[in-house]
């Protein structure tokens, strides 16, 4: 059975109210709500100073695992990234990563069914969409400063894809 793309197919249920319906879409919730108020608990003298012992150190080991995720993500092997001015495509190592405005979403190698690309006749919108085994696809549009990225988008993907994709 084939996915068609265009006016006549159905989304799926749910994910055209709710983003979170698609798993890998949205960030988990922060356990700690916004509008949470670290000093609402002044009037106790003793809790807050053992709070904050360990938050402080706590906040140090944070940054220190900042620094180090960069150093994780620093590229062994071809990256391709394509971006305008609201959708995004990185795929690397680690996997396919796509994001429009706020949202996002990332796959691994081993959950990747097949990347395909399109190329409009007219037009300067470059689509790649994610297919995975269960059937559903992620389609993102790149729009192009010029045709000409095209090509250089194509041979840039290819690369990363002989590199990491393994066809079952």
């Amino acid at each position: 059975m084939e996915q068609r793309i265009g006016s006549s197919s159905k989304p799926p249920e749910g994910a055209g109210f709710d983003p979170a319906f698609i798993p890998g879409l949205t960030s988990p919730a922060s356990a700690e709500p916004e509008d949470a108020k670290p000093e609402a608990d002044a009037p106790e003298a003793a809790g807050p100073e053992e709070d904050a012992a360990p938050a402080g150190a706590e906040t140090p080991a944070k940054p220190a695992l900042e620094k180090e995720a960069p150093q994780e993500e620093s590229p062994e092997g071809p990256v391709f990234e394509a971006s305008d001015r609201r959708a995004k495509i990185v795929a690397d190592r680690r996997g396919v990563r796509l994001s429009l405005d706020q949202e996002a979403c990332e796959f691994r190698w081993d959950e990747i069914g097949a990347v395909e690309t399109e190329s409009p006749r007219f037009g300067k919108r470059f689509t790649i969409t994610v297919h995975t085994p269960d059937r559903r696809w992620y389609p993102i549009e790149i729009e192009a400063t010029a045709r000409s990225r095209f090509k250089e988008w194509e041979e840039q993907l290819d690369t990363v894809l002989d590199a990491y994709f393994e066809e079952a």
